[in-house]
């Protein structure tokens, strides 16, 4: 692969191999200093504070590395039977090159896990509940850290992909890229035909197009808080917008001002049976064991919030199973309650 792969597929794993070797010497001392540990809240903050910046980093190049691996792996054979034979090698135990590309990322992501454990073990209103709270604040930023990277690597390379596809002619030219602007969705969507000879073209039956897949000439943008968005509840409604296969109907308003409301039912709660990688920039990302809280679903999907950091996104329901275990269901909502209180940062 050339050097620009090579950075894009591992980042600075080197430095992620440091910092990991130098956290758990620390832990391996304060094991040998007593064989059962009182406390490690010490050594998780002064590492979340002052070296673990290398994880942010690694995290942020998340896209580049998902998308660099599947590049290699479509088009570059020699790389892909490499690859192949490598995986096959005892020392892998038959796992995939990805599981190992996101163990950083899975390793920084539960240590709040892991803190908030020991906080539920240890009494309140002590000097070691503060020490183990403060901990939690530290590695939570963190993490937060971590996901805002990665959302704003992968934003910001959709926004480029996409002015790069954009030919606005003889339109003013609008400016994509922006930290306060990103790609809701890409997909299929079909167009009723029009009768006033708008924007588009007239026709006897439903024009299918799919967005932002190759090369386009604007006609026309406007901004968000001039449409709205309208859900057709028809039994023979094609292929719209949601993932459940209902129509919704896009319009553009001029001098109108819409409202929106969302209604979420009773949460529900699942567990990642099966990990899941997001391929789409409303997905979420989820390990197995995951816990989740469900805000909505379609078919086929579950919207929802992961219990360990609050992210959102949509993911098949086939990948989770439900809690329903009563008190499973209620020991998790108090860890959210206090996962959120404690990492409010």
């Amino acid at each position: 692969m050339t050097q620009m792969d090579h950075h894009h597929l591992f980042s600075n794993v080197g430095d992620i191999l440091a910092v990991s070797k130098s956290f758990f010497e620390d832990l391996e001392k304060r094991h040998q200093e007593h064989v059962v540990i009182q406390d490690i809240s010490d050594v998780v903050e002064a590492h979340a504070s002052r070296h673990f910046h290398p994880y942010i980093i690694y995290c942020s190049n998340e896209v580049y590395q998902q998308r660099t691996l599947q590049k290699l792996l479509a088009s570059n054979i020699a790389f892909k039977e490499s690859l192949k034979r490598i995986e096959q090698m005892p020392e892998c135990g038959s796992l995939p090159l990805i599981s190992f590309l996101i163990l950083p990322m899975q390793r920084v992501t539960r240590l709040p896990l892991l803190l908030d454990t020991v906080c539920q073990k240890t009494p309140v209103n002590t000097a070691a509940y503060r020490a183990t709270t403060q901990a939690l604040k530290a590695i939570s930023k963190l993490v937060k850290t971590c996901n805002a990277g990665a959302h704003t690597m992968e934003r910001t390379e959709q926004m480029c992909s996409l002015q790069n596809q954009l030919d606005f002619g003889k339109v003013k030219n609008f400016p994509l890229i922006s930290t306060s602007r990103w790609l809701l969705k890409r997909g299929e969507v079909s167009l009723p035909p029009t009768e006033d000879g708008g924007i588009f073209r007239k026709g006897s039956g439903r024009e299918s197009v799919t967005s932002f897949e190759e090369s386009y000439a604007v006609l026309t943008y406007s901004m968000l808080e001039h449409l709205t968005v309208e859900k057709i509840e028809t039994p023979d409604s094609p292929t719209g917008l949601s993932r459940s296969g209902h129509l919704f109907r896009l319009t553009l308003l001029k001098d109108n001002e819409v409202c929106f409301l969302s209604f979420w039912p009773a949460l529900q709660q699942v567990e990642i049976t099966r990990a899941y990688l997001a391929k789409q920039a409303d997905e979420i990302s989820l390990q197995q064991s995951d816990v989740v809280l469900i805000l909505n679903q379609e078919e086929g999907w579950y919207l929802g919030e992961r219990l360990r950091d609050g992210e959102k996104g949509w993911f098949p329901q086939a990948c989770a199973q439900e809690i329903t275990n009563r008190n499973a269901v209620e020991r998790n909502v108090q860890r959210l309650e206090r996962l959120r209180i404690e990492t409010d940062v």
